[in-house]
């Protein structure tokens, strides 16, 4: 990983090895990722911008652009990137993200579905996902010497990620808050805070999960309709039955690209987050399968990276934002089959949308410029 000089400063020290080619395999399944991605986001949306807004494109035409933007930006991150621009980043993202998150609390942020998320067309919670990676990573680095006792390790690090948690409960995004708590604790886990109190935080976590549920009826409202999606048809339950018809309708071989039944007003939104059914309906479950390793073998090629990065805080920075694609994708998944409560999570490469999409190719483009120095 590094030498141990470099440990145990717990900094990022000049690198003396030669800088090589960003790792290829990795660069091709994003771009994979993001090709299909596009193909079944027009392919989603076709009906429901035409029906909306009059043009088939209305939807495509933005997620191709931010898509080339987004391949620009990772390029250009891949290259010029270096670690000690990364760790540089870490305040400059802090001060942001935070500053963002609190203002969309205030009367200029935008509601949306009895939600508030959105701050001048942007969502804060995209960026807070690098932001706590990069923070937390920072912090595991700083504190390696104490990270196993309470003081130096758990009561640091669950400060911070209450901070993140807390603001983001508080536009109800319920999703991200439970994405930035698994992105945190992973992080904790392998940056080597003591298991116990890692046990005891996440009991602590959750329990404060089921609180925050038991007392929202936003939250509940979730919960009942993920038990009995039948209970309300025509309501909540709504999007989770014709999710789980299109699935069941894809069959082993898909209805074909273009084809599915249930994008044309039955799905509200399906290039959104319940968008893996429409493929599902139209791919079947082969074509599933066959995404599904996609994502498999780039979330083993971003671990592999972290594994043979050149420092710490690489290592870290990689391993947070391999687990963010790792758990979002899980959840999504779950969440449209309903295995877990419909949450609005995206799908990486996949569900429309411009933040998180350039969010995305960034922070790609941050591990193929590790994957740079790393001892592949």
């Amino acid at each position: 990983m590094m030498n141990s000089q470099s440990r145990a400063a717990g900094r990022i020290l000049p690198l003396k090895t030669k800088t090589a080619e960003m790792d290829l395999p990795f660069f091709v399944l994003v771009m994979l990722l993001v090709s299909i991605g596009l193909v079944m986001v027009f392919s989603a949306s076709s009906a429901n911008a035409y029906y909306r807004f009059g043009d088939s494109y209305y939807f495509i035409r933005p997620q191709l652009l931010w898509a080339v933007v987004g391949t620009v930006v990772m390029l250009l991150t891949a290259r010029f990137l270096t670690p000690k621009l990364l760790q540089m980043s870490v305040l400059p993202a802090f001060v942001f993200s935070i500053t963002a998150l609190v203002l969309v609390l205030t009367p200029l942020g935008t509601v949306r579905n009895g939600a508030k998320r959105w701050l001048f067309g942007f969502q804060p919670s995209e960026v807070a996902k690098l932001a706590i990676i990069l923070c937390m990573s920072w912090l595991l680095c700083r504190q390696r010497k104490e990270i196993h006792t309470f003081k130096g390790g758990l009561l640091p690090c669950g400060a911070l990620l209450m901070l993140f948690c807390g603001l983001i409960a508080l536009e109800k995004h319920i999703s991200a808050t439970v994405l930035l708590f698994a992105i945190g604790a992973v992080l904790m886990f392998v940056g080597g805070v003591d298991w116990r109190w890692f046990v005891g935080f996440g009991a602590a976590g959750v329990l404060s999960a089921l609180g925050i549920i038991a007392i929202s009826d936003y939250a509940m409202a979730r919960v009942r309709v993920w038990l009995d999606p039948f209970s309300d048809p025509l309501g909540d339950g709504f999007q989770t039955i014709q999710s789980l018809y299109a699935i069941g309708s894809g069959g082993l071989f898909g209805l074909g690209i273009g084809k599915s039944r249930q994008k044309y007003l039955y799905i509200p939104e399906p290039q959104n987050d319940f968008i893996f059914s429409i493929v599902c309906e139209e791919l079947g479950f082969i074509g599933a399968c066959i995404i599904i390793l996609l994502f498999i073998l780039l979330i083993w090629r971003g671990f592999t990276i972290a594994f043979k990065a050149p420092d710490r805080f690489s290592a870290l920075v990689v391993t947070g934002i391999t687990a963010q694609v790792a758990i979002q994708t899980i959840l999504n998944i779950a969440v449209v089959s309903n295995l877990v409560p419909n949450t609005g999570i995206s799908l990486p490469f996949f569900s429309a949308g411009g933040t998180s999409l350039i969010m995305l190719m960034f922070e790609m483009g941050i591990v193929l410029s590790v994957s740079r120095r790393a001892k592949l």
